[in-house]
C-alpha cells in the first residue's frame, strides 16, 4: 500500500506487476488537466506545484471530457457536493485507472486534499521545486481513495512574537500545513517580547514594540544572553498576502492579539496603556526575557478604545470569510499591579465586578461583545472561562483537558491543545543531546496517541470539540531550522490524529504509522524540512551547554 499520511478512511490499490507490465499502473507522461466548473483553484495549484516538480505543462484537453489525446493520460477535477452528505465536508474521492486520474471533492477544500494525496502517490520527487531527474517516468498505482477529516479544526499555533519568523517562512509553513491536510494557522502576533503586526493609527507599536535589544539564550534560568538585537514585523500588505496565500490552500489564519496580560511590548510603545500610578511605564522597554510578566494593561476606557482601534484594522486584514475567529489571549495575567493601583481598585468598585479576577473577565467580555457585533467570534485561552463567557465565544484549552471539558459542558466550542500532550516546544526524547530541553518528553509516538476528545465528555458536549491544534512556542527556537526541528516529524503524527478516524489511543497501530513515515521522511527531505531524525539530533541541531527546563516523568492527564 502507498505510504499515505494522514491515513485515509478507505484506500485500495493494485500491486504493480514486475518488469514492463503496466497493467496495474497509470503512466503519466505530460498528462492533460481537465478542470471542471469551480475547480480552478486546485487546477492552478497542480500546474504550479506539480508542474514545477515534473516539468508538466498540464494543458486542458482539446474537447470537454476528452480522456486521452494522442495517447496522453488525463487528470480530471470535479466537484461532487453529494460527497458531503455521505462522507462529510472537505471529503474527496480519488480514482486511478490505466488511462486517467479522477479527483472528486465534496467542496473546493476536499478537491484540494485529493490533489495533496495525488502528490503523495507520485512520490517524494513530486515535492521538489524543479525536476530532479528530467525524463523520469511518473507512475501511479491503479486504485482509489475515499477520505474525509474527523475534525473541522486541524491547526497549529505559531508564536512569531518571541522569535520573529519572516514572511517567507510563514508562507512556507502554510504550505507545510496544507501538505498534511491541516487547515488552521493560529498566529501569536503580540507578547511582552514583541509586537509583530503593523497598525497604521498606532505606528509606535512596530517602531518601538517590534524590537528588543537582546534575548535570553535558553530557558529563563539560563545565565546566557544573545546580545544581538532581535525584531521584525509584518506590514499590512504582508498580512494580506499571508491570508490570501493561506486561503488559496484552504488554511484559515487566526490572529491573536493578547489582552490584558502579555502586553509589555505595547506598553513600551505607548506607556499610557500601563498602570502608570504604580509603575514608571515610560521606563519600560520591550522585554528581553521569558516567562510571565507583571506589566499588564490598565483597566481603563482609554485602553479599551486603543485596542478597539487595533482590532478595527485587524478585521480589515483578516476577512470574516477566511478568519471568522479572533484570538484575544486572556491567559497568564498577574494581578499585583491592579491590587496596588488606586485607579484599578476604583474601577472594580465602579464596575461592581468580583475583584481583580473580575477585571480580567471585564476585559474579555467587552471584546467578546465588540467582536460579535462585527460578525466575528472570540476565542481565547482557557483562563477566559473565569467570570463567564458569552454564548458564541470559544476556548483554546491549553492547561490540560479540564478547561475544555468545562467549556464544552457549558455549551462553548473548544479547541483542544493541552500543553502536556501537544506543545511542540516540549522535548522529543530524554537524551542529553536534545537542544534546550523543555517540559515533558513528547515523542512521535506520544503525539500519535493524543486523543482530542476526553472520554468523560458527554456526547452532547463532545459535539462542541471543534478539533485540536499543536502549539509552537518559540522562546528557545531562534530561527526556522529550530522550529522545523521541534515541529517535525511530530506534526505528521498530529495531522493523522486530527484527520483520520483512529482507534482508541492504546489500540493505535503506531508500528504501521512508523513504517509509513519512512516514505514521509523522504517527502520532508525534498521540501527542505530540518526535522529531528529518528535516531536523534544531528550535530548541528544540538545546543550543548544551554539550559532548558526538562520535567521528568509522565505528564499528568488533567
Amino acid at each position: 500500500m502507498p505510504e499515505l499520511i494522514p491515513e485515509p478512511r478507505y484506500a485500495r490499490f493494485a500491486r504493480e506487476g514486475d518488469g514492463d507490465d503496466d497493467a496495474d499502473a497509470c503512466v503519466l507522461d505530460d498528462p492533460l488537466l481537465d478542470a471542471g466548473p469551480g475547480t480552478g483553484g486546485t487546477a492552478r495549484w497542480l500546474r504550479r506545484e506539480l508542474g514545477a516538480a515534473t516539468g508538466w505543462e498540464l494543458p486542458a484537453p482539446a474537447a470537454e471530457r476528452t480522456y486521452g489525446d494522442g495517447g496522453r493520460a488525463v487528470i480530471r477535477l470535479v466537484l461532487r457536493p453529494e460527497l458531503a452528505r455521505s462522507v462529510g465536508a472537505e471529503s474527496y474521492e480519488l480514482h486511478v485507472t490505466r488511462r486517467w486520474v479522477l479527483l472528486e471533492g465534496a467542496d473546493p477544500a476536499g478537491l484540494f486534499y485529493a490533489a495533496q494525496t495525488l502528490r503523495q502517490l507520485l512520490g517524494p520527487e513530486a515535492y521538489r521545486r524543479a525536476p530532479a531527474a528530467p525524463g523520469r517516468e511518473w507512475r501511479l498505482p491503479v486504485g482509489g481513495v475515499q477520505d474525509g477529516p474527523r475534525f473541522g479544526w486541524r491547526g497549529m499555533m505559531l508564536d512569531v512574537a518571541r522569535h520573529f519568523m519572516p514572511k517567507d517562512g510563514v508562507l512556507r509553513y502554510v504550505d507545510l500545513l496544507a501538505a498534511h491536510k491541516l487547515n488552521v494557522l493560529h498566529l501569536h502576533l503580540t507578547d511582552d517580547q514583541g509586537w509583530r503586526v503593523e497598525i497604521k493609527r498606532y505606528p509606535r507599536l512596530t517602531e518601538v514594540g517590534a524590537w528588543r535589544p537582546r534575548s535570553r539564550w535558553g530557558h529563563r534560568a539560563s545565565p546566557l544572553w544573545n546580545e544581538t538585537p532581535h525584531g521584525g514585523f509584518y506590514t499590512q500588505d504582508d498580512i494580506r498576502e499571508i491570508v490570501a496565500y493561506a486561503a488559496e490552500r484552504h488554511v484559515r489564519v487566526v490572529p491573536e492579539i493578547d489582552v490584558p496580560g502579555h502586553s509589555q511590548a505595547a506598553i513600551a510603545a505607548y506607556p499610557e496603556l500601563g498602570n502608570t500610578d504604580v509603575v514608571d511605564t515610560g521606563a519600560l522597554e520591550v522585554w528581553d526575557d521569558w516567562g510571565v510578566n507583571e506589566n499588564v494593561l490598565a483597566p481603563t476606557e482609554a485602553v479599551l478604545r486603543f485596542y478597539e482601534g487595533v482590532f478595527e484594522e485587524l478585521l480589515e486584514l483578516f476577512p470574516a470569510e477566511v478568519s471568522p475567529f479572533v484570538h484575544v489571549g486572556g491567559d497568564e495575567c498577574p494581578k499585583e499591579q491592579w491590587r496596588a493601583s488606586a485607579l484599578a481598585q476604583e474601577r472594580i468598585r465602579e464596575l461592581g465586578v468580583d475583584g481583580e479576577d473580575g477585571l480580567q473577565s471585564w476585559f474579555i467580555r467587552h471584546f467578546d461583545g465588540w467582536l460579535a457585533e462585527r460578525g466575528r467570534r472570540l476565542i481565547g485561552w482557557d483562563e477566559i472561562l473565569e467570570g463567564g463567557l458569552a454564548p458564541g465565544a470559544a476556548v483554546s484549552s491549553w492547561r490540560g483537558y479540564a478547561g475544555g471539558i468545562a467549556a464544552a459542558e457549558a455549551g462553548h466550542d473548544v479547541v483542544m491543545c493541552p500543553e502536556q500532550q501537544v506543545y511542540l516546544d516540549h522535548r522529543q526524547a530524554g537524551g542529553a543531546d536534545e537542544p534546550m530541553p523543555i517540559g515533558y518528553v513528547r515523542s512521535l509516538e506520544d503525539v500519535y496517541r493524543f486523543e482530542p476528545v476526553p472520554p468523560k465528555l458527554s456526547a452532547q458536549a463532545a459535539s462542541h470539540v471543534l478539533g485540536a491544534q499543536a502549539n509552537v512556542w518559540t522562546e528557545v527556537m531562534e530561527d526556522q531550522s529550530r522550529v522545523d526541528y521541534q515541529v517535525f516529524p511530530r506534526l505528521a503524527a498530529f495531522a493523522e490524529v486530527v484527520w483520520s478516524r483512529l482507534p482508541e489511543p492504546d489500540e493505535r497501530d503506531y508500528a504501521g504509522f512508523e513504517a509509513r513515515m519512512g516514505g514521509h521522511y523522504r517527502r520532508l527531505d525534498a521540501l527542505g524540512v530540518d526535522y529531528r531524525p529518528p535516531g536523534g539530533p544531528l550535530p548541528w541541531q544540538r545546543r550543548p551547554g544551554v539550559l532548558g527546563r526538562p520535567i521528568e516523568g509522565e505528564p499528568p492527564n488533567v
